[in-house]
């Protein structure tokens, strides 16, 4: 190509020039960022409108109706009035503080013991196949059915709770692992044993960062399976905690702290999923060429 023709070719009008100084450019000017903004915003805050609506509507029929008009703290207005004064008081923090040790124990341990199982089943087939009946049995058991046992079992109810919770935890944690062992690429392995690793170090540096991102999701749906296992756990001997006070809030017939704590409950659930969520996103790798 000449160099007449490649002066043209560069000066084509399919390539703009750059703007000048001190001129926005298209990509990063202020009505296209607004926009995706707004694309980004908007679908979300259409379905909290949504919800809110379905909300105020029911509001509307308890107060409307003779018989149901005793369940009116559900409605939002009060709701949201109890839901202000539990954080102004410091009673949310209360009921939560001991909700979040049960639970955060009892994922550390279905982490501690599903996350090495599920390893060992994605590496060693064979294991994989003599226990796979067996766990599919226990998984399919409620955590709630052990309840006795752990009562049993463990001097204290709090740790009980991190039993059943624990239990609960450990089958997304155990699978999601073994799944994301399966799903390595065999070459990644090959090339790391060519490279001289073995044993530990190769788990380390090439199976124990291909399998985190599936680690943390079977964690986050075990986040999931925990928290909806706690409050019916925190309703029986304990005398603290999110389970406690709905279940003292429903025996004093104070409907709108009731619903004020499951509205608590649901913001603490959402927040601690945001923070695994986000986690997946940062920590997910891929093997440079």
């Amino acid at each position: 190509m000449s160099e007449s023709s490649f002066v043209l070719s560069a000066r084509s009008p399919a390539v703009e020039d750059p703007p000048a100084s001190g001129e926005p450019s298209r990509e990063g000017d202020r009505p296209g960022s607004l926009r995706a903004m707004g694309q980004k915003i908007w679908p979300p805050a259409l379905g909290i409108f949504g919800l809110a609506l379905v909300w105020w509507l029911a509001g509307v029929v308890l107060e409307a109706s003779p018989r149901l008009v005793a369940f009116t703290g559900f409605a939002p207005a009060p709701t949201l009035a109890s839901f202000w004064q539990l954080l102004m008081s410091g009673d949310a923090w209360e009921a939560a503080a001991p909700s979040l040790y049960r639970v955060l124990g009892g994922l550390g341990w279905g982490l501690a013991l599903g996350a090495p199982v599920g390893l060992a089943l994605g590496l060693v087939p064979l294991l994989e196949r003599a226990v796979q009946l067996p766990f599919q049995i226990l998984r399919m058991v409620s955590p709630l059915s052990w309840m006795p046992i752990a009562i049993l079992a463990f001097p204290t109810w709090d740790g009980a709770i991190v039993f059943l919770i624990a239990a609960a935890a450990i089958w997304p944690i155990m699978f999601a692992t073994a799944a994301g062992v399966k799903r390595i690429d065999p070459a990644w392995l090959s090339v790391g044993r060519t490279l001289g690793g073995r044993g530990f170090p190769l788990l380390g540096r090439i199976v124990m960062p291909a399998v985190l991102p599936d680690l943390l999701m079977g964690l986050r749906l075990a986040l999931g399976i925990a928290w909806i296992i706690l409050v019916p756990a925190e309703f029986l001997g304990v005398t603290s905690g999110l389970g406690y006070a709905i279940n003292d809030a429903r025996d004093t017939l104070s409907y709108d702290r009731l619903a004020a704590l499951v509205l608590l409950i649901g913001l603490i659930g959402f927040v601690l999923d945001l923070v695994l969520a986000v986690a997946l996103k940062r920590l997910s790798w891929t093997p440079a060429a």
